[in-house]
């Protein structure tokens, strides 16, 4: 297949890579062209424009920061977008913007699947990401192989807007259980505890999880290579944040995971990975 990716960052390089070494044409757009040059030695060629990147492929995927980065590179895509393409929509960008894409997507005469992943750089390079798709029931077959590359799994989960949904819901977990971890490796140190006794007393019973080892751990090593930025984090946080005002609910632990991201911004951690929030227990 030919398929253009558009965004190149921690998820987007990944995926492009895996892409080409299956063998599919890939072309690669980054608005930082340097993060995408490293690309063509793995076989994607870079593009100067989104423009040129879309032009004569069957997939287009956008793997971008935010809701305003997706609209903004498929507008400046559009004159040369395939009538025939499929934009699979990968980014996590919340319910209002998968709306506006949505509706962008029929304007442009596109077919659009909604398909953020699950998972952050790792499992991204080892092309076992979960994959979370929504879309017209006909699209499934054209877009698998892409999938069956970047993902271990594919769950489809409706029309085009509910795997966005869904997403939002795991990432509600994800920021509650980073927050928790945080917050208890905080009070061990500052009980004057070893907080590895916390992660062993636990290790192995009904309180334990893969994650709380992985997090545990590099908060106390003070290991904070990005796998998913403290201000992506936080960007999520405000979209879920959002998702619970339009359906009416109350997310205390949400809140307090956005507010908890937003100090380790301010406190300079916005680029380490999102264990980093860590430090807004801090002083």
């Amino acid at each position: 297949m030919k398929i253009a990716v558009l965004g190149t960052g921690l998820m987007g390089a990944p995926i492009a890579a895996n892409l080409a070494a299956a063998g599919h044409e890939v072309r690669v757009w980054n608005r930082t062209r340097a993060k995408a040059e490293p690309l063509a030695d793995k076989g994607a060629t870079v593009a100067d424009s989104p423009a040129a990147a879309v032009e004569g492929v069957d997939v287009v995927l956008t793997v971008l920061n935010d809701g305003a980065a997706v609209t903004s590179a498929i507008q400046a895509a559009a004159e040369s977008l395939p009538h025939d393409a499929v934009w699979i929509q990968a980014s996590t960008v919340g319910i209002g913007a998968t709306e506006d894409h949505i509706a962008l997507a029929r304007s442009l005469g596109l077919e659009f699947v909604d398909a953020p992943v699950l998972g952050s750089t790792k499992p991204a390079q080892e092309g076992k990401l979960v994959v979370l798709a929504s879309g017209a029931d006909e699209l499934r077959e054209r877009v698998q192989p892409v999938f069956d590359v970047i993902g271990a799994r594919t769950m489809w989960v409706g029309e085009a807007g509910a795997s966005s949904k869904l997403k939002l819901v795991a990432n509600s977990w994800v920021l509650a259980l980073t927050a928790a971890v945080g917050e208890a490796v905080s009070l061990a140190e500052a009980s004057g505890l070893d907080p590895k006794l916390f992660l062993e007393a636990v290790s192995g019973g009904a309180m334990d999880t893969p994650y709380l080892q992985m997090k545990g751990n590099a908060i106390i090593e003070r290991s904070f290579e990005p796998a998913f930025t403290v201000q992506n984090a936080l960007k999520d946080a405000l979209l879920v944040n959002e998702a619970a005002v339009r359906g009416g609910v109350q997310l205390d632990v949400a809140q307090a995971a956005a507010a908890r991201l937003n100090r380790a911004v301010t406190k300079g951690h916005g680029d380490e990975d999102m264990a980093a929030s860590y430090y807004a227990s801090r002083e």
